[in-house]
């Protein structure tokens, strides 16, 4: 077992900090052959009894020079406490660089249009748009995510938080005309850009998803783009969906021509003016796509190598050098008791 414990103090042995302080245990020696010994002027006293009195100061020079053992072993001690031993911890990685990201996604009313295929069923487009969402935050470890949805108004669900459950959550719960039928991009925009601006450079990025054209807020996605490329945040714009509603004829979908376009103009300026990028996904495969872009894009840096921390272990030998201190004062005074006996 002791064994054991040395081969891993051994391994683990990150040596001394300050291992100029050995420099000091010579010292006692010093200062005994530069000190000169006290020597004591009273008179001798010549006794008859005298080759007794030698022998008890034969018993009395053993005893000392066997006092000075714990004495030195407790300096020794001493010394490489003053020199702080260091041992090393377990590796840890350090933390990466990760992204203070918002999703903004449109609940308006056009997103419960069912023009969008999952899993070989027909579905609307918050639906897919869930699924792809979702997939890309298990891939967001590190991440601070933030959650907004917008429709007539702007509301923000999640705050920034490393929690992606409670995102994940959250937007499984929201549903089309939920902020009313109708798009206000610009406040969308502008309300990300005011949760993010107090978040570190280079990391503020905005991922905007939506289906429809600015028709709602009271502020201009032009302008809310340039309040964003003001506070540094880069804003990635995904427009969404198929050409127009859909109908069915005995279940099969069949899309119809007619349907609100998305102003694919403005959301391509809009990423332009702050350094992101534009995209458009006219079904699930691409949107997973795109969004599988997003995260290269936006990649998390990679983490720097292990490193093992270097933990003080000066307190160890310390502990000794007081405990062998109490023993040779307490070896000292014995001898002292005895001679008197």
């Amino acid at each position: 077992m002791s064994g054991a414990w040395v081969a891993a103090w051994q391994e683990g042995f990150a040596g001394f900090a300050w291992p100029w302080a050995w420099a000091l245990l010579p010292l006692p020696l010093l200062v005994r052959l530069l000190l000169p010994a006290r020597r004591s002027t009273a008179p001798a006293l010549r006794v008859p009894w005298s080759g007794r009195l030698d022998g008890v100061a034969g018993v009395s020079a053993r005893h000392a020079r066997i006092g000075w053992v714990l004495p030195l072993l407790a300096w020794v001690l001493l010394c490489a406490a003053a020199a702080r031993p260091q041992q090393l911890g377990q590796a840890q990685s350090p933390p990466r660089e990760a992204r203070q990201m918002m999703l903004a996604v449109d609940l308006s009313g056009s997103m419960s249009e069912t023009d969008m295929e999952l899993g070989g069923q027909v579905v609307d487009r918050l639906t897919a748009a869930k699924a792809v969402i979702a997939d890309f935050l298990d891939r967001r470890a590190g991440d601070r995510v933030g959650l907004l949805v917008f429709g007539q108004r702007a509301y923000m669900l999640t705050p920034l938080t490393l929690d992606r459950d409670s995102v994940r959550l959250q937007l499984r719960d929201s549903v089309a005309g939920l902020a009313g039928r109708e798009t206000a991009l610009g406040d969308a925009i502008g309300l990300a850009v005011k949760r993010l601006r107090e978040q570190p450079e280079g990391q503020r990025v905005l991922i905007l998803l939506t289906d429809g054209v600015n028709t709602a807020g009271v502020l201009d996605p032009l302008k809310a783009a340039e309040l964003a490329q003001a506070e540094g945040v880069r804003v990635h714009t995904i427009a969404f969906g198929g050409g127009g509603a859909a109908l069915s004829l005995f279940g099969v979908p069949l899309p119809i021509q007619g349907g609100e376009e998305v102003d694919e103009e403005t959301l391509r300026r809009v990423a332009a003016m702050t350094g992101g990028r534009f995209f458009r996904a006219r079904d699930t495969v691409q949107l997973a796509g795109i969004y599988s872009e997003l995260d290269r894009l936006e990649a998390v840096a990679v983490a720097a190598a292990p490193v093992r921390p270097r933990i003080e272990r000066y307190p160890w030998p310390l502990a000794g050098a007081l405990v062998l201190a109490v023993l040779a004062f307490a070896a000292s005074r014995l001898t002292a008791g005895r001679q008197v006996a």
